[in-house]
């Protein structure tokens, strides 16, 4: 079975720059190379569908597109969609956006952007989106604008936001649950440690939206808040998340008990 033999996410794989090795006192014990994997799940109505996850590639973008593409005409896959996460001058306390985009434009209708044409940073799933539209296959992506003081930290409302959009985008029924509860504890520990560049990013993001500012290819555009003033207001925050152990899956885990809800960023389809 072809779901079986790729579940094994032997190929492709990301490049070696994510590998990881053990070593005790004076030699290495182990080795473990990055590994995409394609699983075959349910949603809650019973609908199944595939996840592709894991470290989205370094190299030999044009191979792993060949590789996706050649698992979506096999499986006679009908919509592929990709989720990611992208930092951005924006406050955590207005509605979180998000950037669309498709290989037919019936994918995209009834979402508004804040960005015209723009040369933007090249991707392994960008590249795969636009080699899948080029051979003919239905494909979307969701790019959620994450707060760029809130890159490094964990951010449940993103993630929520991007099962939502999947949801209305495939018709899966797919759980939120435990990533509003998560969300609703991260509100509550950001809501006084930023609270100075948030209102700087507040003024700035409703001059935007109202119509006052110029929109932009690099995003919302007016001054920002200088590095010094964000060091200040975001490292003490920052460093609270960088010491703390791991999250326990069983309870901490925004995915919940569902292996099917994405993080906040990274390639998926």
């Amino acid at each position: 079975d072809i779901r079986e033999e790729i579940a094994s996410g032997k190929r492709p794989r990301a490049d070696y720059l994510e590998m990881a090795h053990g070593f005790e006192t004076d030699r290495w014990t182990s080795y473990s190379a990055p590994e995409l994997e394609v699983v075959a799940l349910t949603d809650s109505g019973g609908t199944g569908y595939l996840l592709l996850s894991g470290p989205e590639p370094d190299t030999q973008w044009e191979r792993f597109a060949a590789a996706v593409e050649q698992l979506v005409r096999r499986l006679d896959v009908r919509l592929v969609v990709t989720m990611a996460g992208i930092p951005m001058a924006v406050p955590h306390t207005r509605p979180i956006g998000v950037t669309v985009h498709g290989t037919r434009s019936e994918l995209t209708e009834g979402h508004d952007s804040l960005f015209a044409a723009a040369d933007v940073p090249g991707s392994a799933v960008a590249l795969t989106e636009y080699r899948l539209g080029q051979a003919g296959h239905a494909a979307m992506g969701f790019a959620v604008h994450v707060p760029h003081y809130l890159a490094r930290a964990e951010y449940p409302q993103a993630a929520r936001v991007l099962v939502d959009h999947l949801a209305v985008a495939t018709g899966l029924y797919l759980s939120t649950e435990a990533l509003t509860t998560a969300a609703e504890r991260t509100e509550r520990e950001i809501a006084e440690e930023v609270a100075q560049v948030v209102a700087a990013l507040e003024r700035q993001y409703d001059t935007v939206v109202s119509g006052g500012g110029e929109r932009s290819g690099a995003g919302l555009g007016g001054t920002l808040p200088s590095a010094d003033e964000l060091a200040a207001e975001v490292e003490r925050f920052l460093a609270g998340h960088d010491d703390q152990d791991a999250p326990d899956p069983q309870s901490d885990d925004p995915r919940g008990d569902d292996p099917g809800l994405p993080p906040p960023s990274g390639p998926s389809g």
